[in-house]
């Protein structure tokens, strides 16, 4: 619908001015993100992130295999004949006990690692915002300083996944420009950035 507008809006502009007077850009924003420093920066704090989400499922689901492990061993011990009666009815007691407490104890580790799962995807999603908002700053200004009146992305797709723009004449591509103003100040280590995206903490 929002695309239908701008392409409605720019038939619009078209008839009130003529085309050889617009000054037409396109940027590719996924090269611009992909290529922004700190879209590097942010990837590498979020898998910090996801590790340690990770780490704190593995440690549950290891107290998980402990019970399992302690109560096959009372399991055993309940069906041991040489253990007289009275201790095998002990034994089987445990187990009962232990099966409610890792019954409980399983039902926790699901809802820990949905609501972690969920906020990993909710911060990667926040992180991607910040840094196209960024951008989108940059392209702006860019179109304000050299007087372009249209400044597309080419990058973009439309539900049924084909490009949006799918031939442009007279536009000026400004997507190395824009990537070089995004990282005139980014540290002298910085390399091309890689993309992380959430991962769900996975059962063993």
């Amino acid at each position: 619908m929002i695309r239908l507008l701008t392409l409605a809006f720019l038939a619009t502009s078209l008839t009130l001015a003529s085309a050889a007077d617009l000054k037409f850009g396109v940027v590719d924003m996924s090269k611009a993100f992909s290529e922004f420093h700190k879209t590097k920066e942010a990837a590498e704090k979020f898998k910090s992130n996801v590790d340690k989400a990770q780490k704190e499922m593995n440690d549950r689901w290891a107290v998980y295999k402990n019970l399992m492990t302690d109560m096959q061993k009372l399991k055993k011990e309940a069906s041991d004949p040489i253990m007289t009666q009275d201790a095998r009815t002990k034994k089987a007691a445990s187990f009962d006990e232990k099966a409610k407490e890792l019954r409980t104890l399983e039902q926790e580790i699901g809802e820990q690692q949905n609501r972690r799962s969920s906020q990993l995807k909710q911060e990667d999603v926040q992180i991607r915002r910040g840094i196209y908002d960024e951008i989108l700053v940059v392209v702006r200004d860019k179109a304000k300083t050299e007087g372009y009146d249209f400044i597309f992305d080419k990058s973009g797709m439309s539900l049924s996944t084909v490009p949006v723009l799918i031939y442009y004449k007279d536009a000026v591509d400004v997507t190395d420009q824009i990537v070089v103003e995004l990282n005139k100040n980014a540290p002298a280590a910085s390399a091309a950035p890689a993309e992380t995206k959430a991962e769900e903490p996975k059962k063993p």
